[in-house]
Protein backbone atom coordinates (compact mmCIF):
# COMPACT_ATOMS: atom_id res chain seq x y z
CA UNK A 1 0.00 0.00 0.00
CA UNK A 2 1.70 2.91 -1.00
CA UNK A 3 1.40 6.32 0.62
CA UNK A 4 2.50 8.79 -1.54
CA UNK A 5 3.49 9.35 -5.37
CA UNK A 6 7.00 8.19 -7.07
CA UNK A 7 9.42 10.97 -7.73
CA UNK A 8 8.83 10.01 -11.50
CA UNK A 9 4.99 10.56 -11.79
CA UNK A 10 5.51 14.11 -9.51
CA UNK A 11 7.89 15.30 -12.17
CA UNK A 12 5.28 13.99 -14.70
CA UNK A 13 2.47 16.18 -13.20
CA UNK A 14 4.26 18.92 -12.48
CA UNK A 15 5.12 19.46 -16.54
CA UNK A 16 1.25 19.86 -17.05
CA UNK A 17 0.41 21.61 -13.61
CA UNK A 18 0.28 25.43 -14.46
CA UNK A 19 -1.00 24.86 -18.21
CA UNK A 20 -3.47 22.02 -16.82
CA UNK A 21 -5.00 24.64 -14.20
CA UNK A 22 -5.62 26.95 -17.00
CA UNK A 23 -7.18 24.19 -19.26
CA UNK A 24 -9.42 22.63 -16.62
CA UNK A 25 -10.63 26.74 -15.99
CA UNK A 26 -11.55 26.53 -19.71
CA UNK A 27 -13.13 23.14 -19.87
CA UNK A 28 -15.36 24.34 -16.82
CA UNK A 29 -16.47 27.22 -18.61
CA UNK A 30 -17.79 25.26 -21.59
CA UNK A 31 -19.50 22.38 -19.78
CA UNK A 32 -23.09 23.26 -19.04
CA UNK A 33 -24.61 22.82 -15.89
CA UNK A 34 -27.06 19.74 -15.74
CA UNK A 35 -27.72 15.94 -15.62
CA UNK A 36 -25.06 13.61 -17.10
CA UNK A 37 -25.54 10.41 -18.94
CA UNK A 38 -23.05 8.37 -21.30
CA UNK A 39 -22.92 5.79 -24.34
CA UNK A 40 -19.86 4.28 -23.62
CA UNK A 41 -19.74 1.58 -26.41
CA UNK A 42 -20.48 5.04 -28.39
CA UNK A 43 -18.11 6.90 -26.18
CA UNK A 44 -20.66 10.10 -25.95
CA UNK A 45 -21.24 11.89 -22.98
CA UNK A 46 -24.01 14.16 -22.71
CA UNK A 47 -24.66 17.12 -20.27
CA UNK A 48 -27.16 19.92 -20.03
CA UNK A 49 -28.11 19.71 -23.78
CA UNK A 50 -24.16 18.99 -24.84
CA UNK A 51 -22.79 16.45 -26.59
CA UNK A 52 -19.54 15.49 -26.42
CA UNK A 53 -16.85 12.77 -27.40
CA UNK A 54 -14.93 11.35 -24.56
CA UNK A 55 -12.82 8.82 -23.75
CA UNK A 56 -13.00 7.08 -19.96
CA UNK A 57 -9.36 7.13 -18.14
CA UNK A 58 -10.78 5.98 -14.57
CA UNK A 59 -12.59 5.43 -11.88
CA UNK A 60 -12.35 5.82 -8.22
CA UNK A 61 -14.10 3.34 -5.67
CA UNK A 62 -14.47 5.79 -2.61
CA UNK A 63 -15.26 2.94 -0.29
CA UNK A 64 -11.97 1.15 -1.32
CA UNK A 65 -10.45 4.35 -1.78
CA UNK A 66 -8.73 2.78 -4.99
CA UNK A 67 -7.94 3.76 -8.41
CA UNK A 68 -8.56 1.34 -11.38
CA UNK A 69 -7.50 3.05 -14.98
CA UNK A 70 -10.12 2.28 -17.83
CA UNK A 71 -7.90 0.09 -20.01
CA UNK A 72 -7.69 -2.22 -16.53
CA UNK A 73 -11.61 -2.49 -16.23
CA UNK A 74 -12.65 -6.02 -17.51
CA UNK A 75 -15.92 -4.07 -18.78
CA UNK A 76 -14.21 -1.67 -21.23
CA UNK A 77 -10.47 -3.40 -21.42
CA UNK A 78 -9.83 -3.41 -25.21
CA UNK A 79 -12.52 -1.20 -26.38
CA UNK A 80 -12.58 2.00 -28.15
CA UNK A 81 -13.93 4.60 -25.40
CA UNK A 82 -10.14 3.28 -23.18
CA UNK A 83 -8.29 4.13 -25.91
CA UNK A 84 -6.73 7.37 -24.03
CA UNK A 85 -6.67 5.37 -20.61
CA UNK A 86 -4.31 2.86 -23.13
CA UNK A 87 -2.28 5.97 -24.16
CA UNK A 88 -1.89 6.57 -20.35
CA UNK A 89 -0.58 2.96 -19.72
CA UNK A 90 2.20 3.13 -23.03
CA UNK A 91 3.64 6.88 -21.56
CA UNK A 92 4.31 5.13 -18.27
CA UNK A 93 5.66 1.95 -19.89
CA UNK A 94 8.53 4.52 -21.53
CA UNK A 95 9.18 6.34 -18.97
CA UNK A 96 9.01 4.23 -16.40
CA UNK A 97 6.14 5.80 -14.80
CA UNK A 98 4.55 3.13 -12.33
CA UNK A 99 1.54 5.28 -11.39
CA UNK A 100 0.37 4.99 -15.22
CA UNK A 101 1.03 0.97 -15.34
CA UNK A 102 -0.36 -0.32 -12.43
CA UNK A 103 -3.90 -1.24 -13.37
CA UNK A 104 -5.49 -1.12 -10.19
CA UNK A 105 -3.68 1.69 -7.16
CA UNK A 106 -4.47 1.46 -3.66
CA UNK A 107 -4.41 4.96 -2.22
CA UNK A 108 -5.99 4.13 1.08
CA UNK A 109 -2.62 4.93 2.52
CA UNK A 110 -2.68 8.64 1.14
CA UNK A 111 -3.17 11.28 3.71
CA UNK A 112 -6.17 12.39 1.42
CA UNK A 113 -7.48 9.64 -1.12
CA UNK A 114 -9.94 11.61 -2.93
CA UNK A 115 -7.05 14.10 -3.84
CA UNK A 116 -4.30 11.22 -4.90
CA UNK A 117 -7.55 10.26 -7.30
CA UNK A 118 -7.84 13.90 -9.01
CA UNK A 119 -3.87 13.95 -9.04
CA UNK A 120 -3.95 10.50 -11.44
CA UNK A 121 -6.44 12.08 -13.44
CA UNK A 122 -4.46 15.07 -13.67
CA UNK A 123 -1.62 13.14 -14.65
CA UNK A 124 -3.35 11.63 -17.41
CA UNK A 125 -5.12 14.60 -18.70
CA UNK A 126 -1.47 15.85 -18.84
CA UNK A 127 0.17 12.93 -20.82
CA UNK A 128 -2.38 12.54 -23.35
CA UNK A 129 -2.62 16.52 -23.71
CA UNK A 130 -6.56 16.26 -23.27
CA UNK A 131 -8.50 19.29 -22.51
CA UNK A 132 -9.45 18.73 -19.32
CA UNK A 133 -11.29 16.25 -17.01
CA UNK A 134 -14.31 15.43 -15.70
CA UNK A 135 -14.83 13.44 -12.49
CA UNK A 136 -18.55 12.91 -11.71
CA UNK A 137 -20.61 10.42 -9.55
CA UNK A 138 -21.27 7.10 -11.37
CA UNK A 139 -23.32 5.02 -8.41
CA UNK A 140 -22.81 4.63 -4.66
CA UNK A 141 -18.75 4.43 -4.22
CA UNK A 142 -17.77 5.40 -7.69
CA UNK A 143 -16.46 8.22 -9.67
CA UNK A 144 -15.71 7.75 -12.78
CA UNK A 145 -13.13 10.21 -14.90
CA UNK A 146 -13.69 11.26 -18.28
CA UNK A 147 -11.03 12.87 -21.35
CA UNK A 148 -12.72 15.14 -23.84
CA UNK A 149 -11.63 13.61 -26.53
CA UNK A 150 -13.74 16.47 -28.71
CA UNK A 151 -12.26 19.36 -30.94
CA UNK A 152 -15.24 21.84 -30.04
CA UNK A 153 -13.93 21.82 -26.08
CA UNK A 154 -11.81 25.09 -26.07
CA UNK A 155 -7.99 25.34 -25.79
CA UNK A 156 -6.74 28.06 -22.79
CA UNK A 157 -5.31 30.45 -25.37
CA UNK A 158 -1.59 31.71 -24.01
CA UNK A 159 -2.15 35.11 -22.19
CA UNK A 160 1.28 36.51 -20.75
CA UNK A 161 -0.24 39.30 -18.68
CA UNK A 162 -1.99 36.33 -16.84
CA UNK A 163 1.43 34.47 -16.71
CA UNK A 164 2.51 35.31 -13.15
CA UNK A 165 -0.76 34.10 -12.02
CA UNK A 166 -1.26 31.30 -14.23
CA UNK A 167 2.41 29.76 -12.90
CA UNK A 168 2.00 30.73 -9.32
CA UNK A 169 -1.09 28.47 -9.44
CA UNK A 170 0.37 25.92 -11.12
CA UNK A 171 3.40 25.77 -8.46
CA UNK A 172 0.85 25.31 -5.64
CA UNK A 173 -0.66 22.17 -7.06
CA UNK A 174 1.99 19.79 -6.61
CA UNK A 175 4.48 21.82 -4.85
CA UNK A 176 7.21 19.37 -6.19
CA UNK A 177 9.27 21.17 -8.59
CA UNK A 178 8.47 24.83 -9.52
CA UNK A 179 10.92 25.14 -12.63
CA UNK A 180 9.22 21.88 -13.99
CA UNK A 181 5.99 24.29 -13.66
CA UNK A 182 7.56 26.81 -16.00
CA UNK A 183 9.30 24.94 -19.09
CA UNK A 184 6.25 22.42 -18.73
CA UNK A 185 3.97 25.47 -19.36
CA UNK A 186 6.13 26.85 -22.17
CA UNK A 187 6.49 23.77 -23.76
CA UNK A 188 2.40 23.12 -24.01
CA UNK A 189 2.42 26.71 -25.78
CA UNK A 190 5.26 26.07 -28.00
CA UNK A 191 7.13 29.30 -26.48
CA UNK A 192 11.02 28.94 -27.09
CA UNK A 193 12.95 29.74 -23.77
CA UNK A 194 16.73 29.97 -22.71
CA UNK A 195 17.25 28.50 -19.11
CA UNK A 196 20.21 29.04 -16.41
CA UNK A 197 20.81 28.11 -13.21
CA UNK A 198 17.98 31.02 -11.60
CA UNK A 199 16.19 31.99 -14.41
CA UNK A 200 14.33 31.01 -17.45
CA UNK A 201 13.53 33.58 -20.19
CA UNK A 202 10.56 33.07 -22.51
CA UNK A 203 10.33 34.57 -25.72
CA UNK A 204 6.41 35.31 -27.00
CA UNK A 205 5.17 35.35 -30.75
CA UNK A 206 4.92 39.33 -31.30
CA UNK A 207 7.89 40.29 -29.10
CA UNK A 208 6.82 40.02 -25.77
CA UNK A 209 9.17 38.41 -23.14
CA UNK A 210 9.31 37.16 -19.88
CA UNK A 211 11.57 36.53 -17.21
CA UNK A 212 11.07 33.76 -14.57
CA UNK A 213 13.46 34.12 -11.53
CA UNK A 214 13.99 31.46 -9.01
CA UNK A 215 15.40 31.83 -5.28
CA UNK A 216 17.77 29.63 -3.92
CA UNK A 217 15.31 27.15 -2.42
CA UNK A 218 13.86 26.80 -6.48
CA UNK A 219 10.87 28.84 -5.72
CA UNK A 220 9.41 31.15 -8.24
CA UNK A 221 10.51 34.65 -6.92
CA UNK A 222 9.38 37.06 -9.33
CA UNK A 223 7.93 37.11 -13.33
CA UNK A 224 9.12 39.81 -15.54
CA UNK A 225 6.83 40.95 -18.32
CA UNK A 226 8.54 43.03 -20.98
CA UNK A 227 6.54 44.12 -23.81
CA UNK A 228 7.85 43.99 -27.41
CA UNK A 229 8.14 47.02 -29.69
Amino acid sequence: MATEFSQAFLYEVERHAAWGAEQLEALTGFLPDGPWTADLPSCVYRQGGLELRVAVLGTYDTEKRSWMWGWANPGLAGTPVVALAEEAGRFGRAHGIAEFTAGEIDLSGFADPRRAAETLAFGGMGVTRSPGYIGVTAGPGTRVYFLPDDLRVPRAPLDPVALPRTLMTGAGLIGHSPRRVVTGYLDHHGIPRRESDRQVVAAFPGGDAAEIDFDSAGRIAAVLLTVGR
